[in-house]
């Protein structure tokens, strides 16, 4: 996997591609329960949707999932802590999380 922001190959320690979510960084059970419950239990599910569909679909089946499990799902495919995904890139992410509830 690429990562867009840097533009080099993903340097996570995900080993396994279709690996346990218990292997990516940022996501602990609770994390893991809720993208269960959307039927997301494998890393390459999770890459194959990427981190704002996967939130929808979580939000779907888990209203009460916080903007905060967003950061997580996108930390954990990019490599980055959530705090730095909350804090840089936050405007982008509800950007296309926003196109992808309308429709577009």
């Amino acid at each position: 996997m690429i990562d867009q922001r840097q533009g080099k190959p993903f340097s996570g320690t995900t080993g396994d591609q279709a690996g346990s979510l218990a292997q990516l960084p940022n996501l602990g059970p609770k994390s893991q329960a809720m993208l269960a419950s959307a039927g997301i239990v494998s890393v390459a599910e999770l890459r194959a949707l990427g981190s704002v569909p996967a939130y929808a679909r979580v939000k779907a089946a888990v209203p009460s999932a916080s903007l905060n499990l967003l950061w997580a799902l996108e930390g954990a495919l990019s490599g980055l802590p959530w705090q730095v995904v909350s804090r840089e890139h936050r405007t982008s992410l509800l950007l296309s999380l926003e196109q992808l509830q309308r429709g577009n």
